[in-house]
């Protein structure tokens, strides 16, 4: 028998061993230029605009600041205003969301298919991604100009009536800035789904069409299954950036006409900027955080039950 040779004592010490606190302390090196920006300019202005909504802050006042508790949050669930904006802005995101989906999932199986000018169409789809919000809302103000639009003057040459003004009538303003919307963030969700519809495997499609599946089968036994995942996860953020929309609606109608496309962070900007109602805008943008941060929840606990059943 051959006596093992001892250890040395830098391998037995505790606290020394592979991936020990020293190790950690090196990840957290590597983690902190990444961390410090989010903490800065993310962490750091939420706790302010928290701390902002429990007072009475307001622009242009010679007096100091004082706490007034939740006295904004009262004012605010007698605010009739703020919760017709609120539901202008669910009709929103869910006008948006829904066809936003839809679409994307046509376009993203219909882009998956062996076409020619596959790879053209593609970058094409995501065109509309790399613009800002700001250039598409002008380009689409230009599109919607009742005297020079080219909607109107499409609608005119095809008989179909004189045109109307788009963004500044009452019953159409929500639906022309839902289209708007849509167009806008239709690429991401394409990329997303056609990233889901790229990993079924091919050989599952192969089987299920030897089997005599036809195309809306294979899409109900196959494909959906294996894009759930990424369609709910998809869906859910697109809500939640729906609801928090402002550069686009600002730019096209500035929440007019009638405050019929005033969303909920365009109320908040408005009492803060226009106002100068600095702690009342606060406790709105509290509400919106809390409400998103239910959404988050819900989606979380879809998810990890999704995987326990699986």
């Amino acid at each position: 028998m051959v006596t093992a040779p001892k250890r040395s004592a830098d391998r037995t010490t505790p606290g020394r061993t592979r991936g020990g606190p020293g190790r950690d302390h090196g990840a957290w090196f590597l983690v902190l230029p990444a961390l410090l920006p989010i903490l800065v300019l993310s962490v750091g202005p939420l706790l302010h605009g928290i701390a902002l909504a429990f007072t009475d802050a307001q622009s242009g006042r010679t007096q100091t600041t004082r706490w007034i508790g939740t006295l904004n949050f009262r004012d605010l669930l007698h605010d009739t205003l703020f919760w017709e904006s609120f539901r202008i802005g669910l009709l929103w995101a869910v006008g948006v969301t829904v066809p936003q989906f839809l679409l994307a999932l046509g376009l993203a199986l219909l882009l998956n298919q062996d076409l020619r000018l596959r790879r053209l169409a593609r970058a094409l789809a995501i065109v509309p991604w790399a613009m800002p919000e700001v250039v598409v809302g002008i380009m689409w103000r230009l599109v919607y100009n009742p005297d020079a639009g080219i909607l109107n003057e499409t609608l005119r040459d095809l008989g179909l009536g004189d045109g109307r003004a788009w963004l500044s009538g009452l019953g159409t303003a929500l639906p022309a800035v839902i289209v708007v919307g849509v167009w806008a963030g239709m690429p991401q969700t394409t990329v997303a789904l056609l990233a889901g519809v790229q990993n079924t495997p091919r050989e599952l499609h192969e089987a299920a069409a030897l089997d005599g599946a036809g195309a809306w089968r294979r899409f109900r036994t196959v494909t959906w299954p294996a894009l759930r995942p990424v369609a709910l996860a998809i869906t859910a953020l697109n809500f939640i950036w729906n609801l928090n929309s402002f550069a686009l609606v600002y730019v096209l109608t500035n929440g007019g006409p009638g405050g019929r496309t005033r969303l909920p962070m365009l109320f908040a900007y408005e009492e803060a900027f226009r106002y100068g109602q600095f702690g009342y805008a606060a406790a709105m943008g509290c509400v919106l955080v809390a409400v998103v941060s239910v959404l988050l929840a819900l989606f979380l606990v879809g998810r990890l039950k999704g995987e326990q059943d699986r």
